[in-house]
């Protein structure tokens, strides 16, 4: 078995406490694919991650292993197995247009544009993720299409057929580990992660440095908020981001779904193995 990670974070060198990426001992004993893939001011985006995933599951087969995509950037995981959307291309001047309505209004007035046009879209995008607000409404003035239409492609693309398992637990349970997930990041030296990319010259404006975690210990760093407010905002991006998870994949055809036991890590391989085999993948 070799892992390919669907995570749109985990692709980007020098961060590695706030994408969680696997230590190095779990990539040790298991290969990765995938992971460090770009600096933290290169683009990447679900197209080129498709790409990568082909070429990297088509090196694992030719070694007779089997690959197993694992994460939760649900547009990756789409990208591979249907391939994207035909939507517009870019549009610099009208992104421009956004930027300035944005510097004066705030990105909360483009969210609330969005959610006119395409109340989908506006509930799986933050109210401050202004790359993904751009983007969706510069798709609608292209195309005059809501953009979750547009993204609700179906076609077969590289992973047609695989098996899809979405691991689910309680959510009470699961919003008391990502607490404890938020607690142990910091106490891994999260704070001098971001500190040391911003040291090397990357803007926290970056796409990159907008993810969890990285924006909030930024804003510590600029003097925009006390420490234990950035983590108390932390733990609450998290919580939203995990129930925005659950709402993609639950719009997803094809998930099979398997509740496991966030403690009992034997009992949640069992389960995995059960539907692995069902599936015919393992003798």
């Amino acid at each position: 078995m070799e892992v390919v990670s669907v995570d749109s974070r985990q692709v980007y060198r020098r961060m590695d406490i706030g994408t969680g990426k696997p230590t190095p001992e779990e990539r040790a004993a298991v290969p990765h694919h995938l992971l460090d893939v770009v600096e933290p001011d290169e683009r990447y985006d679900a197209a080129r991650f498709a790409r990568h995933a082909a070429e990297a599951i088509r090196g694992i087969r030719a070694r007779g292993h089997l690959p197993v995509l694992v994460g939760g950037t649900g547009l990756y995981l789409r990208a591979f197995l249907r391939g994207l959307a035909p939507v517009p291309g870019r549009d610099p001047a009208f992104r421009e247009a956004l930027a300035e309505r944005a510097r004066r209004e705030g990105p909360a007035a483009l969210h609330a544009e969005l959610a006119a046009i395409d109340p989908e879209s506006a509930t799986r995008i933050h109210p401050h993720d202004l790359l993904r607000i751009t983007r969706a409404l510069e798709i609608h003035r292209a195309s005059g299409e809501p953009p979750s239409r547009l993204l609700a492609w179906r076609r077969a693309g590289p992973g047609e057929g695989a098996l899809v398992l979405g691991l689910t637990v309680p959510r009470l349970r699961l919003y008391a580990r990502l607490e404890a997930r938020v607690e142990a990041m910091l106490a891994r030296g999260l704070l001098e992660e971001v500190r040391a990319l911003l040291r090397a010259g990357f803007s926290p404006e970056l796409p990159a440095l907008q993810g969890i975690g990285y924006r909030h210990m930024a804003a510590v760093l600029a003097g925009r908020l006390p420490l234990g407010e950035a983590i108390r905002v932390m733990k609450r991006d998290t919580r939203r981001y995990a129930k925005r998870q659950w709402a993609w994949f639950a719009r997803e055809p094809g998930v099979v779904w398997v509740e496991i036991e966030p403690d009992d890590p034997e009992g949640a391989v069992k389960a995995v193995r059960a539907q692995v085999e069902a599936a015919g993948i393992f003798p």
